[in-house]
């Protein structure tokens, strides 16, 4: 089904509204439909058309929002903004953290910052911890079904092709299988890929929903405060208005003896913070 929807979808010849009613038709046959969520305006603007399509699919209690907690090094109030988002809508919400702690943390334990070749903030914070949630959910819909057949499950992730020439190769859906396993089949949907940042902040104020207070600061994305990918003006931003862990961040640094990045430490961020430095953000980047 996934394969023929995705030759569907490509079809020139389709309209948008059959476009449409091919998705929710499709939908259907999910068991399970987990929305990844970060608080962030991909996030939400996501998650407020999975759900328009899932409503009109008559399958809202399928969907769940997962949430992967990165604790102290998010921006304040991210967890719980996940959570309001996901209860606007009326659907579960599951966060989860890494057990043995945190970035910092981890940081301190493998004594470098992750990089471009080695994104464990990613792999070991983020995906791997959903990975958890997806676990503990085929059992409970399996329990559901009987447990005669395998639980088909939708892993619907807020990435965008705009965003970087890497994601812009990505397909729209994709079977996982890493995930995947005699119990279950996971696919990866993006149901956002082709939307521009435009098309993003008009649905949410088309929403109503509340957005991370971040973005009116000048960032234009909710991720790490301190992300290894950022440009230096949104370090600078983000250590204005958090200050606190900028210290510590910058602590780890020296404690570990290895610079956040071969270009620029954090060290240098925190004087260009004391500075007096503005960090007016004009790019965004991919984490």
């Amino acid at each position: 089904m996934t394969q023929q929807l995705a030759l569907d979808l490509a079809a020139p010849t389709l309209s948008e509204s059959n476009y449409r009613n091919a998705t929710v038709r499709w939908l259907r046959d999910w068991d399970l439909i987990v929305v990844n969520s970060s608080a962030g305006k991909d996030s939400l603007a996501m998650l407020d058309y999975v759900m328009e399509l899932a409503g009109e699919a008559g399958i809202k209690d399928r969907v769940v929002v997962a949430h992967a907690d990165l604790g102290r090094i998010e921006w304040q109030g991210t967890a719980e903004l996940a959570e309001e988002q996901a209860k606007h809508y009326g659907v579960r919400f599951l966060k989860v953290s890494r057990p043995q702690g945190d970035l910092l943390a981890h940081v301190r334990t493998r004594r470098m910052w992750p990089s471009n070749t080695a994104r464990y903030c990613t792999s070991d914070h983020k995906r791997g911890q959903v990975q958890k949630i997806i676990t503990a959910l085929t059992r409970e819909v399996a329990a559901k079904l009987g447990g005669s057949d395998k639980v088909r499950v939708l892993n619907c992730l807020g990435l965008r092709a705009q965003e970087s020439p890497a994601r812009a190769k990505r397909l729209e859906i994709t079977h996982d299988e890493r995930n995947s396993n005699t119990k279950r089949d996971v696919d990866t949907w993006l149901p956002i890929l082709d939307w521009t940042v435009e098309q993003v902040w008009a649905r949410i104020r088309q929403s109503g929903v509340r957005h991370h207070w971040a973005y009116d600061l000048g960032m234009p994305r909710l991720s790490c405060c301190f992300c290894i990918f950022a440009p230096k003006a949104a370090l600078v931003l983000a250590g204005r208005h958090n200050r606190a862990l900028l210290d510590e961040y910058v602590a780890v640094e020296a404690e570990i003896g290895h610079t956040f990045r071969k270009d620029l430490t954090l060290a240098q961020v925190k004087e260009a913070v004391e500075a007096g430095e503005q960090g007016s953000v004009n790019e965004s980047w991919c984490c």
